[in-house]
């Protein structure tokens, strides 16, 4: 972390101070469902205000085209307050004069939270006007939201660029798991990589082949992989227009130092239906009407022998149907056993995206892991090595 300025460097006592955290959580019937990010972001808000700062939170919420009421953060403060253990106030814009006398009024230590950011075209425009309205309000900058840290937005780059910046403290832990993940890792380094397609993983797949001693491929992925290798994978997903990217990645990795390693067995059924009749059979003898759900045992095995002989796990994607039992069984297994690893101390496990952690949360396993990522698509495009913009603004100049 010492290419970024952190909270440790910030004088915040007396100070405004803009936090961009992520409030765009799952809401049901008017209230938070699921206040994971909420909960990300307290270490930061705590910290600004404990030690006499004004915390101003920045949030974007939904996908509003201009003012949309429906999407407004005011349902979300209650669940902030209640999260943080003390008031929380709102101002109804995050620009102009509600957002102004707000923040006049706060005090050393209180919080407020900004309407919704994407209400103002300017948000996602990066609008120099937008940075200038919304570096009124405060003195410094704190980013808090990896994320969003993959969109050059005004509240996630453009006010790192105008104000004092710093890394907040789950911004902070996001980058140095994923830097000793993938920067630095103790080796050998295995990648377990699952969901449906390839398609949205090609970069991925593509720049983890030239890092990692180990590319572990399941779920409906490693179909199109088989497929490639010739074998009859029946009625199962497989994205056939990318058989030759298939065949050229596992070319990549022959002859480079990655060992990729795909199943052996599957659990397949006629229909992906819960408890649908299923067997076990070895990926040679798929027949034409079988759909691959899940890991065969002999499969999980491998997979888990290949984890024990790693000391760093990256994970992205479950490795079967694990929406419905039995076709759960593979990724179930593969978290418990990851987490076991860890738990005793012989691996540093890293994992994200959205399937991924339900997936850990299902099995339970979630809070064994080194580090498990709230964010998606900014998780997905740190492992395909692309720059994040949020996180470059925040580099020391």
């Amino acid at each position: 972390m010492k290419a970024f300025r952190t909270l440790d460097e910030a004088n915040v006592a007396g100070k405004r101070v803009l936090v961009r955290v992520d409030l765009n959580v799952p809401m049901e019937n008017g209230r938070v469902s699921d206040d994971t990010r909420i909960r990300a972001a307290v270490s930061t808000i705590r910290e600004i205000a404990d030690k006499g700062g004004k915390a101003i939170l920045l949030s974007h919420f939904g996908r509003p085209k201009g003012r949309d009421e429906s999407l407004s953060l005011a349902p979300i403060v209650p669940a902030v307050a209640k999260v943080l253990g003390k008031p929380v106030a709102f101002a109804k814009d995050c620009i102009g004069p509600d957002a102004e006398k707000a923040v006049a009024a706060m005090k050393p230590g209180d919080v407020l939270v900004l309407e919704n950011t994407r209400f103002h075209a300017g948000e996602e425009k990066n609008a120099p006007d937008f940075i200038a309205a919304l570096s009124k309000l405060g003195d410094l900058y704190v980013n808090d939201a990896f994320s969003a840290a993959h969109r050059a937005h005004a509240s996630t780059e453009g006010l790192a660029k105008k104000l004092p910046a710093y890394a907040g403290r789950a911004m902070q832990a996001e980058i140095e798991a994923l830097t000793k993940a993938l920067e630095a890792p103790q080796r050998p380094l295995a990648a377990l990589v699952g969901g449906a397609k390839i398609s949205t993983k090609i970069e991925l797949l593509g720049n983890l082949v030239a890092k990692v001693d180990f590319l572990v491929i399941g779920g409906g992925m490693a179909n199109t992989f088989l497929a490639a290798q010739g074998k009859n994978i029946g009625k199962s997903i497989c994205e056939k227009e990318l058989l030759g990217t298939a065949r050229e990645i596992l070319a990549k990795a022959k002859s480079g130092k990655c060992r990729i390693v795909l199943p052996v067995d599957a659990v397949v059924a006629e229909k992906f239906e819960a408890f649908a009749p299923s067997r076990v059979v070895s990926v040679d003898d798929v027949q034409d009407d079988d759909m691959i759900l899940d890991l065969g045992p002999r499969a999980i095995e491998q997979f888990i022998a290949t984890l024990a002989r790693a000391k760093t796990l990256v994970w992205n994607g479950p490795m079967g149907g694990f929406e419905l039992e039995p076709f759960d069984t593979g990724t179930l297994e593969m978290a418990e056993a990851a987490a076991e690893l860890t738990a005793a101390g012989k691996l540093v496990s890293i994992a994200g995206g959205g399937d991924t952690v339900a997936a850990l949360h299902k099995a339970g396993a979630a809070a064994r892991f080194s580090y498990v990522s709230t964010a998606g698509g900014a998780f997905l495009e740190w492992l395909e090595g692309k720059p994040l913009p949020g996180v470059e603004a925040l580099r020391v100049r």
